[in-house]
């Protein structure tokens, strides 16, 4: 049995995707870290909740690990969007005396010149999606959704816009990871906008270039040591099962990243 670590892990789910319904957002990812020492809790914030809705929720979720559990702090690892959601909480709302240490993956901390491009679309169109998904998202179980919020803030000026307003807190320990696929055939659900992206920003993990998810103490860009990379599917473990076979130099499977993460944080006394 692995040594526990200090203090429980909060896992921040993205966009699109509640982590409380029948198909889960993490995948093996929870047991995987469990087993390694951690002791989990999902944030049980919306899918397409504004980084402020979602930041409250999250901040009300901390306060509720650290009742249940006579911790402290918490360890926050985060997705995507979680990652805005969890800073939020940390910064605005004031959650850094709570939180020893924040992990994110492809966290559109820079926002996205691919987003940039696409919402110079007709507004109008682009909200009536937006509310349409809003319906579909309260369908699944979403309080407050709000898409158009939500990605609006992946563009570059917002997002140079929310980092000057959530400087990093002292308290908190900050690190991220970047993803890339090899190409468009390496992930079948991303190859589209694995495309789009390389074709504005060069290689992305099918959503995300590695500038655009660099913050705090970046810890590289994670590779698969297959054919086919890692794509934003992959991180959090979609197809529940091992990327590839292979062997050699990067990932075979998620589920060791994850790993490395609790070691890593075990190893900083948190």
């Amino acid at each position: 049995m692995a040594e526990s670590l200090r203090y429980p892990i909060i896992l921040a789910h993205g966009l699109g995707f509640r982590d409380d319904g029948p198909i889960g957002y993490w995948g093996r990812i929870p047991q995987a870290i469990e087993a390694a020492g951690g002791r989990v809790f999902l944030a049980g914030t919306d899918s397409n909740g504004s980084v402020a809705e979602n930041g409250a929720v999250l901040l009300r979720r901390i306060d509720e690990v650290l009742a249940e559990t006579g911790s402290e702090k918490v360890n926050i690892i985060a997705h995507s969007k979680g990652g805005l959601d969890s800073r939020y909480a940390i910064s605005t709302l004031g959650a850094g005396d709570r939180v020893a240490s924040l992990t994110t993956l492809a966290t559109p901390h820079h926002g996205s010149k691919t987003v940039d491009r696409l919402l110079r679309l007709p507004r109008p169109l682009i909200r009536f999606g937006c509310l349409c998904v809003d319906g579909f998202c309260r369908l699944l179980g979403d309080k407050r959704p709000d898409t158009w919020n939500a990605i609006s803030g992946f563009r570059t000026a917002d997002a140079a816009a929310f980092n000057a307003a959530n400087p990093d807190d002292a308290r908190v320990f900050y690190q991220s990871y970047a993803f890339v696929m090899k190409n468009p055939a390496s992930d079948l659900l991303m190859w589209l906008p694995n495309l789009v992206v390389g074709f504005v920003e060069g290689e992305n993990d099918g959503l995300l270039p590695p500038e655009a998810v660099r913050w705090g103490e970046f810890r590289g860009v994670i590779r698969g040591n297959g054919r086919r990379g890692v794509s934003h599917c992959d991180e959090i473990d979609l197809r529940r099962r091992p990327m590839t076979r292979a062997k050699g130099e990067g990932v075979s499977d998620i589920l060791e990243l994850y790993v490395d993460i609790v070691q890593g944080l075990r190893a900083r006394g948190f």
